[in-house]
């Protein structure tokens, strides 16, 4: 990998907490502090303390699956059965889902990485949650004596 994390580190937890706490000039507790207090003042700090939470998560289902594997692997002869491939078969799909949820906190970290910049850019914040609502909420106002239209004349019939 270009960026500085091999595949060798043990820690992608820490060292990408260390690059979050480097760039937003702050610790994790105060960042999720400031993006609780105030969720739409920097979309991208909201973006990377949700994207950090789900590695943390991911990181803590990995450990408890490598866990369980070694604990059996323990108790195995010689042949691996079933059971216990089952547990390798969801190290792999754990370390899989981790390393998916690193590369997205990584790409959110860097200004400059594909798809930050021009149209793909402004997509992109086209799909940024809206602060209001995305529709008109109340009835459109009618010129008076416009007659209201058979639909909603309808829907306002006693029913019998």
């Amino acid at each position: 990998m270009s960026d500085g994390i091999s595949d060798d580190v043990e820690d992608v937890v820490g060292v990408l907490t260390e690059r979050i706490e480097a760039r937003f000039d702050m610790g994790m507790d105060q960042l999720k502090a400031a993006v609780g207090a105030a969720p739409t003042a920097n979309p991208d700090a909201t973006d990377v303390v949700k994207w950090h939470g789900l590695l943390v998560q991911a990181q803590s289902v990995l450990d408890s699956a490598e866990d369980d594997l070694l604990a059996a692997l323990e108790t195995q002869p010689s042949e691996v059965d079933d059971p216990t491939m089952g547990l390798a078969d969801r190290v792999n799909a754990a370390v899989t889902v981790r390393d998916g949820r690193a590369m997205v906190v990584r790409w959110l970290l860097d200004p400059d990485a594909p798809g930050k910049q021009g149209l793909a850019a402004e997509r992109l914040a086209r799909l940024r949650p809206r602060t209001g609502p995305a529709v008109q909420t109340s009835a459109p106002q009618r010129p008076p004596g416009t007659p209201a239209s058979a639909s909603a004349w309808r829907a306002a019939r006693p029913v019998r």
